[in-house]
């Protein structure tokens, strides 16, 4: 059995330590080296992983030159994901990207054309995709259960990226660290709706089969005189009808702790029932033509290789299984658009034919 290789590069999103412990508890995979500009990024993940002097790395030429690795794990603020793509895919290794797809849909196809040559897959993570709930929702979708779903009506959030550090860790940020954060910056694409709508437009996209909208319009709220927003509401526009997506920043609590209100998480509504599914709740509420009153699903029990994306994409390139729907290009590019779209009509001020 091939022992997969995994490096860290890029440590400005957050969620690096959480891919990095996956990548460690995997059987067959091991943490070969990491890299960021700032070591004292990189400190938390020395510790945790026990990683030698050096398998740690400030450049990232030689980082891939020494370790060599099979994947590598890519972590950069949303503005610098291109950029960080066409850095490491000439060295031939399969790419997990933290998500967003990209900062733009030109952006995302430049991605795409840098990783064509070399034959190797690139995959975008979306962490929601591996809570229960939403594996539930979409396997009762293809069961069948509510017919074509028509329509996604999501709200995501939480009290703001700074309040929270690899494996949820709490912390309250300051004034200065907020204006010293890629999150609160324009230029590096901060904001909520960058932050979150991806999640509402690329898992939606997913439920509904695929489907892309006609149009999108969308307003949102910069609050404290900051450069990005930390609230947007988006209708997206489908030939069957439409769709919404909410992303905020200050949600009341965090919904991996208590669920705020408005509740976090996806309504779908098809074309015979519906499905509610909440943000880490233990169970989703559906409704039918047979029984309109509404009952409790339990979610399932998620096991390998759909728990993580590590194991999901180092079971993909072992067995040529699919990638689940939104790590996969065709899903997050339609998600990339509607982004796109919803940033542009909130800028006009008006409703915008979908992009691209």
């Amino acid at each position: 059995m091939k022992r997969w290789r995994i490096a860290g590069i890029n440590f400005e999103h957050f969620h690096m330590g959480d891919l990095l412990r996956q990548a460690s508890a995997h059987p067959n995979a091991e943490v070969v080296g990491i890299c960021d500009e700032e070591p004292e990024r990189m400190q938390g993940a020395v510790k945790n992983f026990g990683l030698e002097a050096d398998q740690v790395f400030t450049d990232y030429r030689a980082c891939l030159e020494q370790t060599k690795p099979d994947i590598v794990v890519l972590c950069p603020a949303a503005s610098k994901h291109g950029e960080w793509v066409e850095k490491v895919a000439p060295y031939g290794t399969h790419l997990l990207m933290e998500k967003p797809f990209a900062a733009s849909l030109a952006e995302a196809d430049a991605m795409v054309a840098a990783m064509t040559p070399t034959g190797k897959v690139l995959a975008v993570n979306w962490p929601l995709v591996w809570d229960a709930g939403q594996q539930t929702a979409h396997r009762l979708i293809l069961e069948g259960l509510i017919g074509e779903v028509r329509e996604f009506h999501h709200h995501g959030g939480n009290r703001g990226p700074l309040y929270h550090g690899a494996d949820k860790t709490e912390h309250e940020p300051t004034a200065a660290e907020k204006a010293a954060s890629w999150f609160y910056s324009r230029e590096q694409g901060g904001g909520s709706l960058l932050d979150y709508m991806g999640y509402g437009a690329t898992l939606g996209t997913w439920h509904l089969g695929g489907k892309s909208p006609l149009e999108v319009t969308c307003t949102w709220d910069h609050p404290n005189g900051l450069e990005v927003d930390e609230h947007s509401i988006t209708v997206i526009r489908y030939a069957g009808g439409l769709s919404k997506t909410e992303t905020r920043w200050g949600t009341f609590t965090d919904p991996w702790t208590f669920q705020p209100q408005p509740k976090c998480g996806f309504v779908l509504r098809g074309t015979d029932g519906t499905i509610s599914c909440y943000d880490y709740e233990k169970t989703l509420r559906v409704q039918t033509a047979k029984r309109p009153e509404g009952y409790e699903v339990p979610v399932d029990e998620i096991a390998a290789p759909n728990r993580n994306p590590i194991e999901h994409l180092i079971h993909s390139l072992e067995t040529g299984a699919p990638l689940i729907g939104p790590l996969s290009l065709e899903i997050s590019r339609i998600g990339q658009q509607i982004v796109d779209t919803a940033y542009l009509s909130a800028q006009e001020k008006r409703t915008l034919p979908l992009l691209g």
